[in-house]
């Protein structure tokens, strides 16, 4: 069985860690370099970094920023926000980046998809999807979910599949920061249809949504943010209780 990842996600805003709900209302948590180290320290799998204003305020992710948390930490770490070419993945993983995430440029113009995974190899590119439910169907948002598309969910991760990303990280704007739990029918489907890894994004709130993701929607990792930042959920018991209910996980 593979091996279930636990990523604490870094939401960027002006140099800071921030988290909101559904995408809105944000709230300071921190300096990113110091979380980073501490969830490096404690048993995280991955870090996520997203610089979610970066393509609404049209620059540049924060290259100077991830080279400091790239130093601090020792596992897998994605960088996101403001990616719109092969030469803006080329400085982020010389600054310490493993993995990027692309979201708003690759629907724009989806060829990007190829020349990246041409460049860099499909195990760098992770496609980031956000999605709302509108009327029975999963309809795709951009630049930090204020912007909706005409691309269906699943069409579109069909569709970065073929193009080789490498993974795919599915955020449920209608669970974002509610804690009511993951999307997971939307996450069971999309394990179902694709064969590239999902990481599973918006609404941990306990340590049973995290059981539930894993048993009940698939997927092959779970982003949180707020439940790791305020200390609701330490990532050494939540990766305990995941064991205990047989889910592989490492430990």
């Amino acid at each position: 069985m593979f091996t279930k990842r636990i990523v604490p996600c870094l939401d960027i805003k002006n140099g800071r860690t921030v988290k909101g709900t559904n995408f809105i209302n944000l709230r300071d948590a921190g300096d990113p370099v110091e979380l980073a180290k501490v969830y490096s320290e404690t048993g995280a799998d991955e870090l996520v970094f997203l610089d979610i204003s970066a393509t609404e305020e049209r620059r540049k992710t924060l290259s100077d920023l991830v080279l400091r948390v790239a130093s601090q930490v020792n596992i897998p770490f994605t960088v996101g926000g403001g990616i719109s070419s092969v030469e803006d993945v080329d400085i982020l993983l010389k600054n310490g980046a493993d993995k990027v995430s692309i979201n708003s440029s690759a629907v724009k113009r989806p060829e990007l998809i190829n020349e990246l995974v041409a460049k860099f190899g499909s195990q760098c590119i992770v496609i980031a999807i956000d999605a709302k439910y509108i009327d029975g169907s999963w309809i795709v948002h951009l630049v930090g979910g204020k912007v909706p598309t005409t691309l269906h969910l699943f069409d579109w991760a069909k569709e970065v599949e073929q193009r080789g990303a490498g993974e795919i990280l599915f955020t449920s704007m209608d669970h974002d920061g509610t804690k009511d739990g993951f999307a997971n029918d939307a996450l069971a489907r999309l394990s179902q249809e694709l064969n590239i890894p999902i990481i599973a994004s918006g609404g941990a709130g306990n340590k049973q949504h995290f059981i539930d993701v894993f048993t009940k929607g698939n997927a092959d990792a779970a982003l949180a943010a707020s439940v790791f930042h305020f200390g609701d959920i330490p990532i050494p018991e939540l990766k305990k209780e995941l064991h205990a209910q047989g889910i592989t996980v490492r430990l």
